[in-house]
């Protein structure tokens, strides 16, 4: 009997079978955002309605929940992590927090032999360890349960003088016993710190490998760059997720955009590992194979979201690839383990910047498959139908003025429009797969920004409006004296610029381009086919409007899950709204109104058989019908809401 018990204690609880569990963010390191649970199915969704909420407080979550043994975590109240009985939502504890924590989600670790069980996330900038069970500090690890992700940086030869504790809404990822994050790149100017990506022991908090974003001298990548760049250069963070392999051990960051987001005068070259997706072991942080997919960015085109790992099948034979969706509207598919592209990508010649002191790239890549998911243009006729009149003549004098030259249009003095701009196309979250059909789902925006490039002594950040009025046309004679001072101080030295840019939204609060503003696509990533794309809900606006009732969500942030009983699940913000479409049509099959706007990812997980899912609704206002002369909405109370299948009697 002594030898069949410690047999047992050694082996554990047989393992649960592959995506029935929500125990990390997006459903596992995988970033998946897919479940194999099926009760919740085509068949029957109709009938899902709330099991339990719980309060979150007044503040706005994104919040992804983690499931594990019956117990959820959320972030609820002023920073606190609480933990809830999965099925009924009761509190088993809490947590305070001092600082601000990972807004869009946490970790969890357990030994192997299930004993100890972890929760780790980011507050105020240090690296915090909880006990899962308790709530109580993992005082072992590091400082009194804390790690200062600074240090490293400081060991690494950086000045980290006035420099603020480094916090990241990216929560990282776990391979084994060790923790992986990017650090975030503090400030938006020049002057910004380092993305360096840093791994760290899950026991105690040591430091294991460190990656440089921006490659120090001698290393790989470091002669796309000027001479000893990384003591000056910031930027280039993984500030949105990234994914890990874990039957391979390797983590696939996809990586951010150099500082200054909008000229790069001060940094001539292609600028690795800017937007850049890298396979590193995540043993040693080693670097496998990286694809640079933008190549000195002037966009800020950063890499979004998380690469999706999936298993497609070409001539019979299956393949494991990783799917990297991306902010102008692509997605580039690659061999999982070689980075060989599966189709084709093509560099292409692309409109050249002006600008003196600007080296702008002469070609970007341009994937031959799958066709783009997003609007990758705005002309006269894209102009949105649904803004005052004077707004639409304006608009139209503003494009025969621009530079306006498709894709990868550089900024310029006289204002360049880019479509999708930088909060455009994919973002955090947006994507989701089956990983074993080879299927890819997006969430996209369609936005509009115009970027220009004004004359300044000293960097300053981007400065953009959310709500209109539409910036007014540079006349051509001021362009042309800001061309002439440019000029005169380029032939003295180095120039700096500041780039203000304009989201180009109305007085309606309307963006300047017309509907579809978000969209659903589905991809068949056997053939790199697209299956079917859809508008993305509406926009709640008094009946005089006109509005289309397929206009797409305005300012979506709301994320898809993919679920083995036939559908996808996914929220819009402007018009509060849960809804689930079969994922062979795109045909919506359920929905239901939401007490606030719902900017996360949903969660789904199963408790004594009962399957459920659960997404944060505290999202703020949504769309405000007071911007078409309505009545004010009142601001929401924020909360966790979990759906299920009723009980049968």
């Amino acid at each position: 009997m002594a030898a069949a018990l410690a047999t047992f204690a050694q082996s554990g609880p047989a393992a649960p079978k592959p995506f029935t569990t929500w125990a990390a963010y997006q459903g596992g390191q995988h970033s998946s955002q897919y479940s194999a649970l099926d009760q919740i199915n085509r068949s029957n969704v109709a009938q899902l309605a709330v099991a339990w909420t719980f309060p979150t407080g007044p503040r706005t979550f994104l919040f992804n929940p983690l499931i594990d043994r019956g117990v959820m975590y959320v972030l609820a109240r002023d920073n606190a992590i609480v933990a809830l009985e999965a099925a009924s939502g009761k509190e088993l504890w809490a947590h305070p927090n001092a600082g601000g924590v990972s807004a869009r989600g946490l970790n969890l670790w357990t030994s192997a032999d299930g004993a100890d069980r972890r929760l780790i996330y980011l507050s105020g900038g240090f690296l915090t360890e909880i006990d899962a069970t308790t709530g109580q500090t993992v005082s072992t690890f590091g400082t009194n349960g804390r790690v200062d992700l600074r240090a490293a940086l400081a060991a690494d030869g950086h000045d980290i003088t006035g420099l603020l504790p480094l916090q990241t809404s990216n929560p990282g990822r776990i391979f084994q016993d060790t923790f992986i994050i990017s650090l975030p790149a503090q400030g938006a100017g020049y002057e910004a710190s380092p993305g360096d990506v840093q791994a760290y022991d899950v026991r105690t908090g040591a430091l294991r490998w460190i990656f440089h974003s921006i490659p120090h001298t001698g290393e790989f990548g470091a002669d796309t760059w000027p001479k000893d760049a990384w003591k000056t250069h910031g930027g280039v963070h993984n500030w949105s997720e990234l994914t890990v392999d874990e039957a391979r051990g390797i983590v696939y960051i996809p990586f951010g955009s150099p500082r200054f987001d909008y000229y790069g005068g001060d940094r001539p070259g292609s600028n690795l590992f800017g937007n850049t997706l890298v396979a590193l072991d995540a043993r040693t942080g080693k670097r496998l194979w990286h694809y640079q997919l933008v190549h000195h960015d002037l966009w800020d085109y950063d890499l979004p979201t998380a690469p999706k790992l999936l298993t497609i099948r070409q001539n019979g034979q299956a393949r494991d690839v990783v799917a990297q969706p991306t902010k102008q509207g692509f997605v580039f598919v690659f061999d999982r383990v070689t980075g060989a592209p599966i189709w084709p990508i093509e560099e292409r010649p692309v409109p050249q910047s002006d600008i003196p002191g600007e080296q702008s790239w002469p070609t970007q890549p341009f994937p031959t498959k799958p066709a783009p998911f997003a609007r990758q243009s705005f002309t006269e006729k894209d102009i949105n139908p649904f803004i005052p009149m004077a707004e639409q003549e304006f608009l139209r004098a503003k494009l025969k003025t621009v530079r306006n030259e498709g894709l990868f249009t550089p900024p310029s003095f006289r204002g360049s429009l880019s479509m999708p701009g930088h909060n455009g196309g994919a973002n955090w979250g947006s994507s989701a797969v089956d990983p074993e059909r080879g299927e890819l789902y997006v969430v996209n925006k369609n936005l509009s920004v115009m970027n220009r490039i004004t004359l300044e002594d000293a960097p300053r950040q981007p400065v953009g409006t959310m709500i209109g009025p539409l910036t007014p046309v540079v006349p051509a004679e001021q362009a042309a004296e800001m061309m002439a001072k440019a000029k005169a101080a380029a032939a003295k030295g180095p120039v700096r610029y500041n780039s203000p840019f304009d989201f180009m939204l109305t007085s309606t609060n309307l963006s300047s381009i017309g509907p579809p503003w978000s969209q659903i696509t589905a991809y068949d990533l056997n053939t790199g086919d697209l299956k079917w794309q859809v508008p993305l809900g509406t926009v709640d606006a008094p009946a005089s409007v006109g509005m289309p009732a397929d206009s797409g969500s305005h300012w979506p942030r709301g994320g898809p899950l993919v679920t083995a009983g036939g559908l996808v699940f996914v929220a819009t913000s402007s018009d509060m709204t849960f809804r689930a479409f079969d994922r062979d049509t795109g045909k919506v099959v359920w929905s239901t109104k939401l007490p606030a706007a719902s900017e996360g990812v949903p969660a789904t997980y199963e408790v004594n058989g009962r399957q459920y899912i659960a997404l944060a609704v505290a999202g703020g206002l949504g769309f405000n019908p007071a911007r078409f002369g309505g009545p004010p909405r009142p601001a929401p109370a924020g909360q966790y809401m979990v759906f299920a299948l009723p009980l049968r009697q």
